[in-house]
């Protein structure tokens, strides 16, 4: 396997919205760095990677749902660099359309079921797939863990290098989604204090998001509830702010990740969290391909 110097650039942009009340927010759009490997899934890749070439495995065998980004971006990363890719996914066997892009890339599937897929956290969940694929490197739930968080960090220098491009001599902090809080942890630590943090929460507290960000940095960051009652639950109020905030940016969003967090980021802004003049860098995780599941 590898190496892998791929580096995408993330273009940062400013975002022209009403109800920013002078607030000035620069988005980071990861969504427009690869039409397949997109969004922060390949930046949480990329140490992932690193390692299992440092292991001497073949390839990658990982976890996720049937619309997971992470396992979309991990098949096409298999195709394009030439390594083989599983995926253990939750559930039982369905065809959605990343499912058939999975299948497309070349990954090989194996449906956990519910109760399988829950016991991914167990001590000794991996030791059958490791006899099964002893080539393989195991990669967590959505490429999590220092490894993934390590390999976030380079988000930081890369917006650092286009705030000039702004009009910009600094920034006051980062908002961006959190679904396991990889993203987040790595920002978090790469900054190293200078400029806090804000994780938008898109799944319930009983994810494990604080705990995984806990294991990974203890101070520097903020998590704010944007999860609208659960994982992946959309309602009508999210999906009139979704396709109004196109309407009106041009910023092309989804509803699990990137609305919630500009959702709850004007509810915040409305509380009055964020006087004017403030400067936020807003981080587009991708994941628009997740949103072929939804009719909306």
């Amino acid at each position: 396997m590898g190496p892998f110097d791929w580096l995408p650039h993330a273009p940062l942009e400013l975002l022209q919205l009403d109800w920013l009340n002078g607030v000035e927010v620069a988005v980071l759009r990861l969504d427009c760095i690869d039409p397949l490997i997109s969004g922060n899934k390949w930046f949480k890749l990329t140490q992932h990677l690193a390692d299992a070439q440092a292991a001497g495995a073949r390839g990658v065998i990982s976890l996720g749902g049937a619309h997971s980004n992470h396992l979309h971006a991990l098949a096409a990363a298999g195709k394009r660099f030439g390594f083989p890719t599983v995926g253990l996914l939750r559930g039982h066997p369905q065809d959605t359309p990343t499912v058939l892009d999975l299948k497309a890339f070349g990954m090989q599937l194996h449906w956990l079921g519910y109760g399988g897929y829950r016991a991914r956290h167990a001590a000794d969940f991996w030791l059958p797939w490791h006899a099964q694929y002893p080539q393989l490197y195991p990669v967590p739930e959505g490429g999590g863990g220092m490894a993934g968080a390590l390999g976030c960090a380079v988000l930081v220098d890369q917006v650092r290098a286009q705030l000039n491009t702004l009009g910009w001599a600094d920034y006051d902090a980062w908002w961006l989604a959190a679904g396991t809080g990889t993203t987040l942890a790595g920002l978090t630590l790469a900054e190293a204090g200078a400029h806090a943090v804000f994780g938008a929460m898109a799944v319930p507290d009983d994810h494990g998001v604080a705990q995984n960000v806990q294991a990974i940095v203890q101070q520097g960051y903020e998590l704010v509830d944007a999860s609208r009652g659960g994982f992946a639950k959309v309602d009508p109020l999210l999906l009139e702010f979704m396709h109004a905030t196109e309407q009106a940016s041009g910023l092309p969003l989804e509803p699990l990740y990137t609305a919630k967090a500009l959702l709850a980021l004007k509810q915040q802004l409305e509380a009055g969290r964020f006087p004017p003049g403030t400067r936020l860098i807003f981080v587009h995780t991708g994941g628009l391909q997740g949103r072929r599941g939804f009719t909306a």
